[in-house]
């Protein structure tokens, strides 16, 4: 893959924790796929960051971030456009993570919404480590030791990003020295996330039981539909209904035509139509999505030593381009691999 120098740079990653749903493709997937025409995108595997809540244990590590990228390449993903690659075989993030947490003040971390959110919300798991506290600065290092431009995410993902630009602010302020900056301060590039329900109208979420996977075979996803929850005015199917207020309503929003979404409006509202019927068409045109998707995704499930190939060459370009940013970083920091004793200015 060539990288045209005009090229703004992206860098994104999801956690290593399996078969990717709906939701992900929704929310991130599917805009990954468009950047990558546009951008010179790097996406990675945080196999490390998916330790920080699930250390405990460790046995599907390996087997998830396949999985991940398999659905990866199954959305559209094109190694030759992007480069995919795994957290943990570009070991220069874990080096910079420790560099900058040097000069992280403990109050910026403890100050990140996320962090008390999910104190609060994951109650299962101990997640008083110092990992899970400083999850952040790792996810800095994932970003700067690239000098991304752009970040994609969802509004609630905004603060991690003005953390990182705050870390990168303050090391230039530190280390910068000669130069006018070592790291560029990136922006976040928010994308639209539209809603999308999980069967039972909740967020769809893994955590709630509620997915439709991209792996979903036809049977399954029309199974899934038939159990969704509808509109709960709608009792009886007489009643009219409104598809602004039903999350099946939500999924024709966004994966239905023109023309389907105009008869669900009358058909709906009117009580034309009956709920078993509207969940129908809404499956029709899941499965218009997802079965191209499970088609390509076949092609290296066949063959994961394949997938595996895609994610070790990407590594290895990714690790290249980090090693000349670790470079710089040590260069700055008057710590380089090199010894060149320093000339003293007497005479």
């Amino acid at each position: 893959m060539g990288t045209p120098s005009n090229k703004k740079r992206v860098l994104s990653g999801m956690r290593s924790t399996g078969k990717l749903h709906l939701g992900n493709y929704v929310g991130a997937l599917e805009n990954w796929v468009r950047m990558q025409e546009q951008y010179d995108c790097f996406f990675f595997i945080a196999d490390w960051h998916a330790l920080t809540t699930d250390y405990a244990d460790t046995s599907r590590v390996k087997e998830n971030s396949v999985e991940v990228l398999l659905d990866w390449l199954a959305a559209g993903l094109d190694p030759e456009k992007c480069v995919m690659f795994i957290q943990s075989h570009v070991p220069a993030h874990a080096e910079l993570h420790l560099l900058l947490s040097m000069i992280t003040p403990l109050g910026w971390l403890e100050r990140v919404p996320t962090y008390k959110e999910q104190r609060e919300n994951i109650k299962e798991k101990d997640l008083g480590t110092y990992g899970f506290l400083g999850y952040p600065v790792l996810q800095s290092a994932d970003i700067l030791i690239y000098k991304a431009d752009f970040v994609p995410v969802g509004e609630d993902q905004v603060a991690h990003v003005e953390l990182t630009r705050e870390i990168a602010r303050r090391f230039n302020g530190f280390y910068a020295g000669k130069r006018e900056y070592v790291f560029p301060e990136p922006q976040a590039l928010l994308t639209p996330t539209p809603k999308l329900p999980g069967t039972d109208g909740r967020k769809m979420s893994k955590s709630y039981g509620n997915t439709i996977m991209l792996t979903d075979p036809e049977p399954v996803v029309r199974q899934k539909l038939k159990t969704m929850v509808t509109d709960p005015a709608r009792i009886r199917r007489s009643d009219p209904g409104n598809p602004d207020l039903c999350p099946v309503g939500d999924l024709h929003k966004i994966f239905s035509d023109t023309a389907t979404m105009a008869k669900v409006n009358e058909g709906c509202r009117s009580a034309g139509i009956g709920c078993i019927e509207c969940k129908g068409w809404a499956a029709d045109a899941l499965v218009k999505v997802l079965n191209p998707m499970q088609e390509r995704r076949k092609k290296y499930e066949d063959n994961p030593h394949l997938a595996w190939d895609i994610l070790e060459a990407g590594s290895a370009r990714a690790a290249k381009v980090a090693g000349a940013t670790m470079d710089e970083v040590r260069d700055s920091m008057g710590m380089s691999l090199n010894y060149e004793p320093q000339r003293s200015s007497a005479k």
